[in-house]
Formats: C-alpha cells, sequence, structure tokens
C-alpha cells in the first residue's frame, strides 16, 4: 500500500517496491525480461534462490492454465454491481434460517457462495420476511444444524489463494493465531522439503495445513459432511480459497507411506531439540485404535476408554514430561513385536546426533517391553524407570518387610504441593535381566497394593524417582486428549485416512497447540479443548489486501490477552498466503 509523501521520488517506485505482489512482481521481471539469475535477484530482493524457482514455477504455471486473470493486474470493471433481481440472494438467506442457521452462519454459508453480505444486511431480509431472534444455543448443537443442512450447500473447488482484494467472514478466524508458530519454527519449511506429495493446483504446504486445519479446528469428522468447506477461514489457514471435500484427503492420504511420515517426525524432532524443548526423559505409551469394519485383519487389543479388548490397531506415542511436546509415534505395532519397540523408539530418537547425547531417561508401563529388553537398555547406557509386575512370592515377600524399615517421604508436586508416600528400596535380581536392579515399594499410593518401582539408575534420590514415573501419567492424559480433541479413534468416519498419517497430522496439530499456549501465563498446561475454547475458537471479519491478512477478532473475555501475545508476530510473513502479514484486531461487536 502507497504511503502519502509530498517528497517522494518517483522513480522509486520502480526500484523499491512497497508490497509483497509489487516485489514478486519486478523480481519476476528480472528473471524473464532482464536476464538475471535466481542467485543475482535472491541477492538483490532479500528471496532465497529456491524462494525465486519457487515464484518462476507458480508463474509458469498461472500462465499456462486457462485462467484467463493476470497474475498481477486486476482490470477494474465498470458499471454498478449486479441486482439480485430474481431474489437469488434473499431465497437462500431464508431457506437457511428456516434449517435455524444463525445470521453468523448464514453469512459465512454465503460467502462461501460468493455472495459478501453484511450482518446488517441479512438481518434486514430476516426481519423483513418476519423472522424472530433465535434461542441461545451451544457450539456443539448449532454444528450439527450446520452438517445436517439438506441439501448440501456446495462450496467451490479449492484452489490457490487469489492475489485480488477480498473479505469474508468466519467462525473459526482465531484459528490464524497458530500461523505464526509454523514459521517460527521453520515448520513450514519442513513440509516443503519433507517427501509428502503435492499436486498441480494445492501445493505440499498447502495440502498438509488442509489436514492440520481440521485437526486444530475439532471438526466431527464422524459427521460425513463437507461443511467446514464453507468457512473459508479454515481455507486461508492453508492458503486456498476453501478447503477441499473430504474426497480429497481420503484420496492425498492414500498415497501416503511409513517412510514419509517417519522421515517428517525426525525432521519436526530436530526442530524441538534445536530450540530445546526436549528434556532428557521420554515417556512411553501404548494406545489401541479401534476398528469397526467388517473384515477382520486386525488384533484384539486393550482400550482404555473402553475397558475392554477389541479389534483395533495398536499405537505408540512417546511424550516429553517437561514440554507435553510428542515427539515419535507409530501405529504399525503387532503382537510378535510389541516388545521391540522401545528399542526402534531408541533407534528413531538417536538418528539425529543431538538428541544422541541428550535422552538419558525412559519411562513406561511393566507390559509395555520385556525383561530382555531392559537388559539391552542398560547395555545402552539408557536409565529406565517402570513398574514390575506383581507376583504372589514378591507381595508375600513386601508384606514380609518389618514396620520399622518403611520410611516416609514428601514427594513434590507440579503443584508446588507436596504427598507423602511409605517406600522401601533393595536391590535383586530378575529372571532374563543382566545384573542387579533398584527396587522401591510404595504405599500410601490410593492404591490396596503397594507399588514396585524398578530401575537401573542407584543415584537418583527416591522422590525424585517417584516423581519421574508419576508423571508417566501425562502421557495416559495426552492420549485421552488425541482420542477426544483429535478425534484420533474416529477413523470410520467420512473422511478415510490411513491411521498412521492421521497419527502422525495428530502429534503435529498437538504440537502446534502446545507451542502456542508456552507462554500464556496460567493456561500453558491447558489441554487443547480449553486452549481452543478459550483462544483459537473465535469468530471474526478477515480482509485480505494486496500484503496484508486483516483479522477482526469478535470480542471476548480472553481477547486481550491473545491480541497482546499477537502482537509479537507482526512482521512475520508467510510465504503460501502470498508473503502477506497478519494483523489481529479486535472487532467492535460482540
Amino acid at each position: 500500500m502507497l504511503k502519502s509523501n509530498p517528497n517522494i521520488e518517483f522513480a522509486s517506485y520502480f526500484t523499491e517496491p512497497s508490497s509483497p505482489a509489487h516485489r514478486q512482481y519486478l523480481a519476476l521481471r528480472n528473471f524473464f525480461a532482464d536476464g538475471y539469475t535466481a542467485e543475482q535477484i535472491a541477492k538483490k530482493s532479500g528471496y532465497s534462490a529456491s524462494t525465486v524457482y519457487s515464484m518462476v514455477r507458480d508463474f509458469k504455471e498461472k500462465l499456462a492454465s486457462n485462467d484467463l486473470e493476470d497474475p498481477f493486474f486486476k482490470e477494474n470493471k465498470t458499471g454498478r454491481k449486479p441486482i439480485d433481481h430474481e431474489g437469488e440472494i434473499e431465497k437462500t438467506v431464508i431457506n437457511l434460517r428456516k434449517k435455524y442457521f444463525s445470521v453468523p452462519d448464514i453469512q459465512i454459508a454465503m460467502n462461501a457462495l460468493g455472495f459478501n453480505l453484511t450482518i446488517y444486511s441479512i438481518e434486514k431480509i430476516l426481519t423483513d420476511a418476519g423472522f424472530a431472534r433465535l434461542p441461545r444455543r451451544d457450539k456443539k448443537f448449532r454444528r450439527e444444524i450446520v452438517s445436517s443442512y439438506e441439501p448440501k450447500l456446495s462450496a467451490p473447488i479449492a484452489s490457490r489463494l487469489s492475489p485480488d482484494l477480498d473479505e469474508f467472514s468466519s467462525q473459526l478466524a482465531g484459528l490464524l493465531c497458530i500461523l505464526p508458530y509454523i514459521v517460527r519454527y521453520g515448520i513450514d519449511k519442513i513440509i516443503d522439503n519433507s517427501l509428502y506429495p503435492e499436486t498441480k493446483d494445492i501445493s505440499r504446504v498447502s495440502s498438509i495445513l488442509a489436514f492440520v486445519a481440521l485437526k486444530l479446528s475439532n471438526v466431527r469428522r464422524y459427521s460425513a459432511d463437507d461443511a467446514w468447506c464453507m468457512d473459508r477461514g479454515m481455507g486461508l489457514f492453508a492458503g486456498l480459497n476453501v478447503l477441499p471435500k473430504a474426497a480429497w484427503f481420503s484420496s492425498y492420504s492414500s498415497a501416503i507411506t511409513r517412510d514419509m511420515n517417519v522421515s517428517f517426525l525426525k525432521n519436526l524432532q530436530s526442530v524441538w531439540i534445536n530450540n530445546a524443548l526436549l528434556s532428557d526423559t521420554v515417556n512411553l505409551d501404548f494406545t489401541a485404535i479401534p476398528y469397526w469394519g467388517d473384515d477382520d485383519p486386525f488384533e484384539n487389543n486393550w482400550s482404555g476408554k473402553r475397558n475392554k479388548a477389541l479389534a483395533s490397531i495398536q499405537a505408540v506415542l512417546a511424550q516429553d514430561p517437561e514440554s507435553g511436546l510428542l515427539c515419535y509415534g507409530d501405529t504399525t505395532v503387532r503382537h510378535d513385536g510389541q516388545g521391540d519397540v522401545v528399542l526402534e523408539f531408541l533407534d528413531f530418537y538417536h538418528s539425529n546426533e543431538k538428541a544422541d547425547k541428550q535422552l538419558k531417561y525412559l519411562v513406561f508401563d511393566s507390559k509395555f517391553t520385556t525383561y530382555q529388553n531392559l537388559s539391552k537398555l542398560n547395555f545402552r547406557g539408557i536409565r529406565f524407570v517402570t513398574i514390575r509386575r506383581r507376583s504372589k512370592s514378591l507381595v508375600n515377600h513386601i508384606q514380609g518387610i518389618d514396620d520399622s524399615r518403611w520410611k516416609k517421604i514428601t514427594v513434590e508436586k507440579a503443584n508446588g504441593k507436596g504427598r507423602t508416600v511409605t517406600v522401601y528400596e533393595e536391590t535383586d535380581r530378575i529372571k532374563d535381566y543382566d545384573g542387579v536392579i533398584r527396587q522401591v515399594y510404595i504405599k500410601d499410593n490410593g492404591r490396596t497394593k503397594p507399588a514396585i518401582m524398578m530401575t537401573n539408575d542407584f543415584t537418583i534420590p527416591l522422590a525424585d524417582l517417584i516423581r519421574k514415573y508419576s508423571r508417566r501419567w501425562l502421557v495416559e492424559t495426552e492420549i485421552a486428549e488425541q482420542v477426544d480433541f483429535f478425534h484420533l479413534n474416529r477413523n470410520s468416519s467420512g473422511i478415510v485416512v490411513k491411521v498412521d498419517f492421521d497419527l502422525t497430522m495428530t502429534i503435529l496439530s498437538h504440537n502446534l497447540y502446545r507451542l502456542f499456549c508456552k507462554n500464556f501465563h496460567g493456561y500453558s498446561h491447558c489441554a487443547a479443548q480449553t486452549i481452543f475454547d478459550k483462544f483459537t475458537s473465535a469468530p471474526g471479519q478477515i480482509h485480505v489486501d494486496n500484503g496484508v491478512v486483516s483479522v477482526k477478532l469478535k470480542r471476548k473475555r480472553s481477547l486481550p490477552i491473545l491480541l497482546e501475545h499477537m502482537n509479537a508476530f507482526k512482521d512475520i510473513s508467510y510465504p503460501w498466503l502470498g508473503d502477506r502479514n497478519i494483523y489481529f484486531y479486535a472487532d467492535s461487536t460482540t
């Protein structure tokens, strides 16, 4: 956008571009018309050489397509805007209200259909037609209303974000607050350099962010509808006009292999390590992802959520107890190889040289691996903390320990308070384990029978050892969150996605929420559902300009905290949004 300046040098307009679009135009002109190399343009314009090549590729594709619209110069259409002579707009608005759509939901649907109506225009149509205000309803009920609408509203086909000016409403405008963290930690570059596929119309970054947008928005995919395609704010998150239809998600997922997911997770792990987000401890646990099909290719696994064994996919998750980040996931676990998962995780973790020196402790439950593998961990210098399986003879041995030999210690909890437990420790030898083991028996732990903790670390203080294992329950909490908020166990929904890819996208989305709330005082340990309800589930008006995306968020109690936090990201530009900046404001309405 040009600034008013009485002393402006007019020649500087052609040498000092003031907007990203102007800057791209001059760079492409230098490449095609003046014969500059990509390296020369990068040095002159501040781009990287790879960015210049991407711009050249996109420009060629744009001109080679059947799109008659100029990539940079918009033709001004003379005359007045067309009037709704046949009453199509009014008829559509009234039909949506008859299905109990709220005014904001009607506005979003009309925006997706190509009608840019204001709230006041819609209210006037409804008032003139004799409709009263709807009673207050919760978000779940409103979402069910939108998804059950018949006939289905047909959103436009997903395509790259247009360079034209645009303005629309979104019920999830707050979701755009996650974008700065994608750029800040270089996740967009990791996606762009990954092995994941891309299509002619939708880039690799936009493809992956389309999946992430669904995950972050808590969309319940079992409804088998495309209602989320109508919200253009979710499309903007991925650099598209709207998100693709359900069939596209299934088709894209079918091209994903396990090697692609492992490579992507390794690159993400490098980001976490380089930003000092991983501690020396990793919690490991299994979860069962149910399968509801008629075929029987899966084994029975115990599902803690349903408290029974059922046909399912066994998945493993690795979590850092300090940051809450998930650093590994695998859904290819079978019963005959379940005990070796801990060694496979070590191979994955140690593939990064920095991580190789960092990891010291693995924490898991009694059934996670075998005693033979505990010996292998000890040989490789890895300290482990786990629970030993109870046997009748061991229980009798514990009951025979004299009361005077037990001692009480206070274990500090995360909130600073302490809990007193009764403990006794000794060394022992166990079958199939090379060497002696340190065993700690814990009473007053909330259970009728004492817990039996064992480790190969003989130096860590008892209180620290017990606290380290107690934090393993955090990974169980995270798994419950994956199942609930990120709908990990709803793979029989309308969107058929490969389970391992779905888990990888869940890990990325979970970590984005953890990074987002990391510096929010009082919210850093909140679950994703809480962060979504208080911050990212925020409606607003979005204005897309040549170099700027302006987001006016509707007022709510937590908005001042959010806006203050987002002020630090004003200077970030987003390549998949045409190198635009994003600015967040408070709207004038609630």
